[in-house]
């Protein structure tokens, strides 16, 4: 039996559409150059505060950009998601097999419980862990911790993600990871920060995880 940790954002869900559009209103209400939209997929993933600081935004104006973010994220952003094709079918196949299944994400526990219910995914996972509002818990090293503080015993125990954030995240707990080439990141980065192996497909992903 294995303990499978998902990250959500590129990995189950594609939410670039809603991500993208909100990090863009808020640079553009500060007066902010906004790049074009490939150079703003980074913000797909790590945590909001500190990719906003990578697009100029100043320390003291970061609070301000989150709150722009979340005034479009929250009513509408949010929903600029679908799940990828063919996770529904990994979940329940892994499941099925006696696997249990948790999602560890940088996105705040509330709205990531928010997406999972929308897309009927909720169900799969014995824990859904999250970022705080505040920011004082949004690595993904910091998520993880705060699921291993209570997770069941696993014989084993393996992260799935889209980005090298997910990679090292989980080696700061000596987990192992197997990245997914549909999300995110760039396939050549994941394998750099020590993954397994990638996954081009969720039926491929199935493979690999019943290996």
């Amino acid at each position: 039996m294995k303990a499978i940790i998902f990250d959500l954002d590129g990995t189950l869900t594609d939410s670039g559409e809603g991500i993208i559009n909100c990090a863009s209103l808020a640079l553009r209400t500060l007066g902010l150059p906004v790049p074009d939209r490939d150079t703003m997929r980074v913000f797909v993933g790590p945590p909001l505060r500190e990719t906003f600081q990578k697009f100029g935004v100043r320390p003291e104006d970061t609070e301000r950009a989150v709150e722009i973010y979340r005034s479009r994220y929250i009513p509408v952003g949010l929903f600029e998601n679908t799940p990828y094709p063919g996770i529904p079918a990994l979940l329940a196949a892994l499941r099925a097999d006696g696997h249990r299944l948790y999602v560890a994400t940088a996105k705040p526990e509330s709205m990531a419980v928010t997406v999972l219910d929308k897309f009927g995914l909720s169900g799969y996972f014995h824990r859904i862990c999250g970022a705080t509002l505040d920011g004082t818990r949004g690595h993904k090293d910091q998520v993880i911790a705060y699921l291993l503080e209570d997770m069941e015993p696993a014989d084993e125990v393996i992260m799935i993600g889209d980005t090298h954030f997910d990679v090292i995240g989980a080696a700061a707990h000596k987990i192992p990871t197997i990245g997914v080439s549909w999300g995110y990141g760039a396939a050549s980065d994941i394998l750099e920060a020590g993954a397994l192996a990638i996954a081009d497909s969720p039926s491929h992903l199935l493979e690999l995880l019943s290996k």
